[in-house]
C-alpha cells in the first residue's frame, strides 16, 4: 500500500504520435488558457492553491475549456493524490472503490483529490453518496458539468462546494493554442489570415476540437494555403453546443424572447436562427411566439397575435424548410411592433383582486333572472339595456356593491392602445356625468 499511495509520479510525457491536444496539454496552472479569472493569483483557484489548501469544488463550463486539465494541475499543484472516474462509465462500485482506496490513501497519510467528470449524470441518489466522504475530507471533490449545477446537482452537495464557472474560450485563447500547436509541429498552419479567423470561429469556443481541426491540417499536403472555402471543404464545423432539453435551449429562448420585448429585429433573428440550425421544434418556437404577442405587445397591436397564428398555420401547412419563413416573418412583426404590456398587467392585478375579495355577488341588477322567484327576489331589477341608452353607454355601476371600481387594465400611448385609451377617457367622461 506505501508505494500505492506514497507520491504520484508526475505523469509520462505524452508520446510524439499522441494527438495534438494530449501533447499541448498545460503542465503548469499557468499554462492554462482562458481562465485566467479563475486560475490567475486573484482568482479562487489561484488563492487556494497559494494557500495550499483546497475546498472541493464544482468546475461548471462548456466542453473544451479545461476543466480536467484543471482538476490534475490542482491535484500536483497542492500534493493530493489524483483520483479520476467518469458519471457515463462509473456506477455505484466503481463509487465504493474509489472511496475505499482513498480512505486507504488517508491511512498512510495522502489525501485524495476524485475528479467526477459529467457529474450532473449521476442521479440523485448517487450524489448523495458523495457527502460522507466529502464531509470527513476522505476525498477533495472536483466534479466537472457542461449543465447548470443549479437544476443538475442536489442541493446538499452544492452547499459543500463551491461553483466555479468556466468561460468559453475567446479568439484570442484560441489563437495562442493554434500558436502553441505549430510550435509543437515546427510549421505554420497552411492557410491564409482570413481561413485561419474562419477556423478560430469554427471552434465554437472549444479549444479540443480547435486542436484536432488543426491536427487534420497538419497531416495533410495542400499546394497552396487554405482560403476560408477550401479551409470548409476539408473540414466539419464543430455543431453548436445545444440540447433541447437544458440549459442552453433555455437561455436562447430566453435571449429570443427579450430581444422581441426590446424592439431588436436583427438580434431576434440570430436566436431565432440559432435555435433552428441546432435542432430546436419549430412549433415550440411558435408557441413562444404567440406568447410574446400576448405578453409583450397585446392590444398595442392586436394583429401580432394574427401573425403569429397565422404562422403556425403556414407551417404546419408547408413544414421544413419552407415553412420556417412564416416562423421568420411573424417575428419581425413582433419585434417591429409597438410594445405594450398593459393586457399582462391587467391579468396579473385582475388575478389577485379576485384572490382577496373572495365570493363578492355582483349587484343584483346585472343578475340573470331566468325564474319568476328570482325576479322576485330583485335579479336583474333596474338593469339599464346600454343599446338603448344615448350614445350606447348607460354609465350603470358592474362592481360589487362590498367593492369599489379598480383599474386593471391601463393602455399605454402605443400604437392601437392610443386608440382604447381615447375610448376609455370619453367613457369615463360619461360615466361621471350620468352618475353626477
Amino acid at each position: 500500500m506505501a508505494d500505492l499511495f506514497g507520491d504520484d509520479p508526475p505523469p509520462p510525457a505524452p508520446a510524439e504520435t499522441a494527438p495534438l491536444a494530449d501533447r499541448l496539454r498545460p503542465q503548469t496552472l499557468g499554462d492554462v488558457v482562458g481562465q485566467e479569472h479563475l486560475t490567475g493569483p486573484d482568482g479562487a483557484i489561484g488563492r487556494m492553491v497559494a494557500a495550499g489548501r483546497l475546498s472541493s469544488m464544482i468546475l461548471w463550463g462548456p466542453p473544451g475549456t479545461g476543466k480536467t486539465t484543471i482538476a490534475r494541475l490542482l491535484a500536483d499543484a497542492v500534493g493530493l493524490r489524483f483520483a479520476a472516474i467518469s458519471a457515463v462509465f462509473s456506477g455505484v462500485a466503481d463509487l465504493r472503490k474509489v472511496f475505499a482506496e482513498a480512505r486507504e490513501a488517508a491511512r498512510a497519510g495522502k489525501r485524495t483529490l476524485l475528479f467526477v467528470d459529467e457529474i450532473h449524470r449521476f442521479n440523485r441518489s448517487q450524489q448523495d453518496g458523495f457527502l460522507p466522504y466529502v464531509e470527513d475530507g476522505t476525498v477533495t471533490l472536483v466534479g466537472a458539468t457542461t449543465e447548470n449545477p443549479s437544476f443538475e446537482l442536489n442541493a446538499a452537495l452544492l452547499s459543500r462546494a463551491q461553483v466555479l464557472i468556466l468561460n468559453r474560450l475567446d479568439s484570442k485563447a484560441l489563437e495562442l493554442l493554434l500558436a502553441r500547436g505549430e510550435e509543437a509541429e515546427g510549421r505554420p498552419l497552411p492557410m491564409l489570415p482570413e481561413a485561419r479567423a474562419a477556423l478560430v470561429a469554427s471552434a465554437d469556443g472549444d479549444g479540443r476540437f480547435l486542436l484536432n481541426q488543426a491536427e487534420t491540417l497538419f497531416s495533410i499536403e495542400v499546394p497552396a494555403p487554405l482560403d476560408p472555402a477550401g479551409l470548409a471543404a476539408l473540414l466539419h464545423r464543430r455543431m453548436a453546443v445545444y440540447d433541447k432539453d437544458r440549459e442552453g435551449h433555455y437561455n436562447l429562448i430566453s435571449a429570443l424572447h427579450k430581444s422581441v420585448r426590446g424592439s431588436d429585429p436583427q438580434a431576434a433573428l440570430y436566436y431565432l436562427a440559432r435555435m433552428l440550425v441546432a435542432g430546436e421544434e419549430p412549433l415550440f418556437l411558435l408557441r413562444r411566439m404567440v406568447r410574446m404577442a400576448v405578453e409583450d405587445i397585446g392590444l398595442a397591436d392586436p394583429q401580432a397575435l394574427v401573425q403569429c397564428l397565422a404562422a403556425k398555420d403556414a407551417y404546419d401547412f408547408l413544414g421544413s424548410p419552407e415553412g420556417e419563413l412564416a416562423i421568420v416573418q411573424a417575428l419581425i412583426y413582433l419585434a417591429t411592433a409597438p410594445k405594450s404590456n398593459a393586457v399582462y398587467m391587467a391579468q396579473k392585478a385582475a388575478y389577485r383582486s379576485a384572490k382577496d375579495t373572495g365570493s363578492l355577488m355582483p349587484p343584483q341588477t346585472i343578475l340573470n333572472a331566468p325564474t319568476k322567484l328570482m325576479k322576485q327576489v330583485g335579479y336583474g331589477k333596474g338593469y339599464t339595456y346600454d343599446h338603448d341608452a344615448p350614445d350606447a353607454f348607460s354609465g350603470d355601476d358592474y362592481w360589487p356593491d362590498e367593492m369599489d371600481a379598480q383599474t386593471f387594465y391601463a393602455p399605454t400611448p402605443r400604437g392601437f392602445e392610443a386608440k382604447i385609451g381615447e375610448r376609455l377617457a370619453y367613457w369615463d367622461r360619461l360615466r361621471a356625468e350620468r352618475r353626477g
